[in-house]
């Protein structure tokens, strides 16, 4: 008879590579009473891969925000993403709006950052949730679960370099 801890530990091992999978196709653990401490929903995520060929297969391109830290935008961001960060500084997110302000709420509008894994991220929570407070209707998250580097370019998606 198998002893019902070595049968949950072995369940354990064999879900392991399920849960990452969900984060490599952009989604992301939640807490198990259903609560959550992101803004957006799996609705408003896109997985790199998925934004990748959007971006390759469309003339009608999205708004790109980078809202992260300005050394790793110079060193390479997405093509056409603009810098407003980092929005968890006052001056970057005062940026962001102001940036935000002139568009329309119906734009397609993707935010990223990218500088460390997504769950400890200070930049992309405010400003996802300054933007919805602005009453975007197509606003959407670049899921970046590690970071820019290894969620983005280590995949060999296209980037620019400096400003």
């Amino acid at each position: 008879m198998i002893r019902r801890d070595v049968l949950r530990g072995f369940i354990g091992i064999l879900a392991a590579p399920a849960a990452i999978l969900v984060s490599a196709r952009g989604g992301f653990p939640r807490p198990q009473n259903g609560s959550s401490p992101d803004p957006w929903t799996a609705d408003e995520i896109v997985s790199p891969a998925a934004f990748a060929k959007e971006l390759a297969d469309t003339s009608d391109k999205p708004a790109i925000v980078c809202v992260g830290f300005r050394n790793f935008y110079e060193s390479a961001h997405i093509p056409g993403a603009s810098y407003h960060g980092p929005t968890s500084k006052a001056d970057g997110l005062a940026d962001l709006k102001q940036y935000a302000q002139g568009l329309a709420r119906t734009t397609d509008l993707v935010i990223y950052c990218g500088c460390c894994p997504l769950p400890h991220c200070p930049n992309v929570r405010p400003a996802f949730t300054a933007l919805r407070e602005m009453s975007f209707t197509h606003l959407r998250l670049l899921a970046l679960p590690q970071s820019f580097a290894a969620d983005w370019m280590k995949p060999g998606y296209p980037v620019t370099k400096g400003l």
